[in-house]
């Protein structure tokens, strides 16, 4: 199985002078497949994070996106992506404000959490982006095989589910019957678990960020250009396919609220940087000014593709973020980067690192990066959730693939690629 796979790593593989850089590739790149991936006696696929059992759609979205690209022409890939849209439209449909999911309806996870449990949900933290990023696959797989029966009626029922989630959820107080409450857990959302006090903007509640932290604000900005850039995408693929969308409109009518409430409520203008995007709002005159170095993030944005890598306010964000007026960009004895408030003060993450790669065209930069992220992953040749930033030896998570695979992404769109 997955012959050309196999075939495209040795062709990467030979484009890279260095032993232990090839190793780390072939692990980093296969680390899904070789670890997390399980097909039950159906065959359908199950795809766990690494070191938690439990299926993420945000997390599985991402570990098969360096494999997307073999769809057009590896059937095994093909399948595995085409399997996992499946399960993960079966689970949106099943509960929209679900982030992860157990393989079958065994009672696994947050059981004792204050929300409407379901024995099929490992944790039902409601985020935009774990709605949004199987479209995104969805996106890129359409775009790389031209696959078009992706779209069948399945798909347009999930669709609907989606989509009205995310109106609900623009005015949610109104609208919204979601509620969370974790006990003895600074999860627990404000108002006894209904969510904080906001003002309509057009943008679309999220009760927790891409790292399942708890938002303070309501509008997770990043998290709602992800939105429009996806959903924009989709549209066009749809139209492309020449495949009738009955939501058209209506994808098109959201995705301009939210894009003119990103414009109204999520910029803010700083003495040292100019107008930068905030990572938090509420429409009541409240910012968060941060970045978070789990995607979406503001720092992906040109990656996630809402604006270009020249965009002026992304360009004034970009220096935010990457300087210490963001809390949480740490600087150490072996690498400088984002960190997060997931993890402790002083840890930065893999993911972000490449992230900051992904999205410059300055090569003193990505070369800059490419040595911190093979210097840094204490001699296992694999990347990591966080480390310290004055010692990779002392990181978290030993087994996380969302990681492995942005490396393998990096490595083959900014080293390989773009040497060509």
């Amino acid at each position: 199985m997955y012959k050309k796979l196999y075939k495209y790593i040795d062709s990467v593989c030979e484009k890279l002078e260095n032993e232990q850089l090839r190793e780390s590739f072939r692990k980093c790149y296969l680390n899904t497949l070789e670890t997390t991936v399980k097909f039950d006696e159906n065959g359908e696929v199950f795809i766990i994070t690494g070191d938690i059992e439990a299926m993420w759609l945000r997390d599985s979205s991402v570990q098969v996106s360096h494999y997307v690209r073999l769809a057009g022409e590896d059937e095994d890939c093909r399948k595995l992506v085409k399997s996992l849209l499946e399960r993960q439209f079966k689970y949106i449909r099943l509960d929209p404000y679900a982030n992860a999911f157990n393989e079958c309806a065994n009672s696994r996870g947050h059981v004792t959490d204050e929300t409407e449990q379901n024995p099929a949900v490992w944790e039902r933290k409601y985020e935009i982006d774990s709605l949004i990023y199987p479209l995104w696959l969805l996106n890129k797989y359409y775009n790389y095989s031209k696959d078009f029966s992706v779209f069948d009626s399945e798909f347009f029922e999930t669709y609907k589910v989606i989509l009205d989630t995310l109106i609900c959820e623009q005015d949610y107080a109104k609208n919204s019957s979601y509620y969370f409450r974790r006990k003895g857990s600074d999860d627990t959302l404000a108002n006894n678990g209904y969510g904080s006090d906001y003002k309509f903007t057009g943008m679309v509640r999220s009760a927790f960020r891409p790292s399942d932290d708890r938002c303070e604000y309501s509008f997770l900005v990043p998290s709602n250009m992800f939105i429009v850039a996806v959903m924009n995408e989709l549209c066009k693929n749809l139209d492309e396919a020449k495949i009738f969308n009955d939501y058209a409109e209506t994808t098109k009518k959201l995705c301009e609220e939210i894009k003119n409430g990103i414009n109204n409520y999520g910029t803010v203008e700083t003495e040292e940087f100019g107008r930068i995007y905030a990572f938090e709002v509420d429409g009541l005159g409240n910012a968060l000014l941060m970045d978070d170095a789990n995607v979406p993030s503001l720092l992906s944005m040109p990656y996630m593709g809402y604006c270009g890598k020249d965009d002026e306010i992304y360009l004034n964000t970009r220096r935010f973020i990457l300087s210490k007026s963001n809390p949480f960009y740490f600087e150490g004895k072996c690498a400088k980067g984002v960190g997060s408030p997931h993890t402790k003060s002083g840890n930065i993450w893999h993911i972000a690192l490449v992230i900051e790669a992904l999205t410059t065209d300055n090569r003193d930069d990505i070369s800059r990066i490419f040595d911190t992220l093979v210097s840094t992953t204490a001699g296992t040749g694999f990347m990591h959730e966080s480390f310290n930033c004055d010692d990779d030896c002392d990181f978290t998570r030993s087994w996380f693939a969302w990681a492995n695979t942005l490396f393998a992404i990096f490595i083959i769109d900014c080293i390989v690629d773009s040497d060509n």
